[in-house]
């Protein structure tokens, strides 16, 4: 099983295997990563399979600081605005690879662009102390419900990876926001942990939607999937379902639920976002056949929460297709 270290005593651990080309769970602000040198061809190679996922989905590459990431990347400045605005933070970008930016071609599956996040906390000076950037993509199996604590990752991949970082449960709990620039416009590839009205207030700029095709991580059809089958904005609850509440009010004959976890009891949609993922994990460990999901509001985090629930509810032969 995998060493487990907090994150004051294991920089010096995770930065040795790291230069050994061996993969490490580290803690982000978002949700726990899966990292390796994203320069190391065998290092990225053993994330893959780590994780058991596709090598036609690519992977974000982490940055400490803007030169390094402009080392890797062409910026518009369009783009160059956005990294100003929102790095470090939960933000990813996808720019124009640079010819010589030294990222292995398995991390970019085969794309002429690169998907760029400047993380904070541990990562940041993890990534800062190699010089390089990371490739680190949900530490948890290809398809599954991502990992918001270290715990969470050691039983899913602790048998393949020889550490994991304990940074307690991440604060934003749902994968980075990525946005792509291009001809002056910006488009929304994945909603994520800053709302795309935060980034539209702060651009003045609209977010295009509607992108086709996987331009960046974390845009298949079948994504973040429990074992349970997910019915989604469920009115009513029946017998022996598990239910994944929001608000204060229930579903009809919510009472019958085998196990019930309000989001928020409240509604707030950042705190609804905190639990997403550990508690679709609880829910899915109760046995229950079906997780009935309460419906969560479009506006603001709900709509990166009303995407990971829309990827765990796909038919799960999309995945690899990336329909």
């Amino acid at each position: 099983m995998a060493e487990i270290l907090p994150a004051d005593k294991a920089l010096d651990r995770a930065l040795a295997l790291l230069q050994a080309g061996e993969v490490v769970a580290i803690p982000t602000e978002t949700v726990y990563g899966l990292a390796g040198d994203a320069t190391n061809g065998e290092a990225v190679a053993r994330i893959y399979e780590a994780k058991g996922r596709p090598r036609f989905n690519p992977l974000i590459a982490h940055v400490c600081d803007l030169e390094m990431a402009e080392r890797i990347g062409v910026f518009d400045p369009l783009s160059r605005k956005l990294a100003e605005l929102f790095w470090p933070g939960p933000l990813t970008l996808v720019v124009p690879l640079q010819p010589d930016a030294g990222i292995h071609p398995l991390a970019t599956a085969g794309l002429d662009t690169i998907a760029l996040r400047m993380p904070r906390g541990f990562g940041n000076r993890l990534i800062a102390a190699l010089g390089r950037p990371l490739s680190a993509p949900s530490a948890n199996s290809s398809g599954h419900i991502s990992s918001t604590s270290a715990e969470a990752v050691a039983a899913d991949l602790g048998r393949r990876i020889k550490l994991v970082v304990d940074g307690g449960a991440t604060p934003v709990g749902v994968e980075s926001t990525i946005v792509r620039g291009e001809d002056g416009k910006l488009k929304l590839l994945r909603p994520g942990g800053i709302a795309a009205e935060e980034i539209e207030a702060a651009t003045g700029m609209k977010l295009e939607r509607g992108a086709k095709g996987i331009q960046a991580p974390g845009m298949m059809a079948s994504h973040y999937a429990p074992n349970a089958a997910m019915r989604l904005n469920a009115m009513s609850v029946g017998q022996g379902e598990a239910l994944l509440a929001f608000g204060p009010t229930r579903a009809k004959g919510a009472e019958r639920a085998a196990m019930t976890l309000n989001l928020s009891p409240t509604g707030d949609l950042r705190e609804a976002a905190t639990n997403l993922f550990s508690f679709m994990r609880e829910l899915d460990g109760s046995g229950a056949g079906v997780i009935a999901v309460e419906p969560v509001p479009m506006q603001g985090l709900g709509e990166a929460i009303n995407d990971r629930l829309a990827r765990a509810a796909a038919p799960r032969d999309m995945a690899e297709a990336g329909a």
